[in-house]
């Protein structure tokens, strides 16, 4: 009887410190999103480390990224996902026909223009990225970084327009410039 007791107190016990160990090294473990982030942010003055640190982390899967590779590939797929996602916002405040002033509307239909020419060439980027062409790579995402600052700047064409994309214009920039970072660490990395 006294040897059962132990043995079903046991098995609760090692579960226990099984499951501890394992998620304490478990890929769950951001530090290697903070180191990229910290490289990224002091290669780029522009790139800000908490955004870094913010978006990468969210991002699916990003957790199990264990190389720079990965991350690069993680932080590509990232900015495709902004890309579409600020398509549709923009699409949304195309509807409000009545209430959008005519060159804001005008600027609105340029942003979804360049905004969906940059999402075909975020999938060219993650297209050469996995076929090791980082140079292309870099072309691409550095294209899709020009058409958030085009964008952004049309509004400042007319004085006193306040553009609605200034935020979704600045996390595109921001990240294509982790992508390029990172596309440029590995590049270093390969020569």
């Amino acid at each position: 009887m006294k040897l059962r007791s132990c043995f079903c107190f046991g098995i609760p016990l090692f579960l226990s410190l099984f499951l501890l160990i394992s998620t304490s090294t478990s890929p769950n473990d951001t530090s290697f999103i903070r180191k990229t982030c910290k490289k990224c942010a002091q290669s780029d003055p522009n790139l800000s480390y908490n955004f870094c640190l913010t978006s990468l982390q969210a991002a699916p899967n990003s957790h199990r990224a264990n190389d720079l590779r990965q991350l690069g590939k993680i932080s590509i797929k990232l900015l495709g996902r902004n890309l579409t996602n600020s398509r549709s916002y923009i699409k949304g405040l195309l509807k409000n026909k009545d209430k959008t002033d005519p060159f804001v509307r005008s600027c609105l239909h340029d942003c979804l223009d360049l905004y969906s020419d940059a999402a075909l060439t975020a999938k060219q980027a993650i297209r050469d990225y996995k076929a090791k062409r980082y140079d292309d790579s870099n072309i691409d995402v550095s294209s899709v970084m020009d058409s958030s600052t085009t964008c952004e700047d049309g509004f400042k064409e007319k004085e006193g327009v306040v553009s609605p994309l200034t935020k979704r214009n600045n996390d595109t920039f921001q990240l294509s410039a982790i992508s390029l970072s990172i596309i440029n660490m590995i590049r270093l990395n390969d020569d």
